[in-house]
């Protein structure tokens, strides 16, 4: 056999190889995967949380609410992990 003949017989077995491998990956039944009832926690009700939504309701009056002030500084607080401040705020 010289080279090209073989050459041609590597490329035909590996094509039917090929060929098979996807005719047998598309002939399997793929099964639905388990599902599981959705739960949904309760979250306790935030009370800052409350009010700042409250804010938002106000727009720009916001911004001359005390309340709203008050609120907006104890998010920032809290978000940037200083202790909780109860002081002419």
């Amino acid at each position: 056999m010289d080279g090209a003949m073989l050459a041609r017989l590597g490329a035909v077995i590996f094509v039917a190889i090929a060929g098979t491998a996807a005719v047998v990956e598309m002939s399997r039944e793929e099964k639905a995967p388990a599902t599981s009832p959705i739960r949904t926690v309760a979250a306790a009700r935030d009370p800052l949380r409350d009010e700042q939504r409250r804010c938002q309701q106000l727009g720009e009056a916001a911004a001359q609410d005390t309340a709203c002030l008050k609120v907006w500084a104890q998010t920032r607080d809290r978000f940037l992990g200083r202790p909780a401040t109860t002081e002419g705020r």
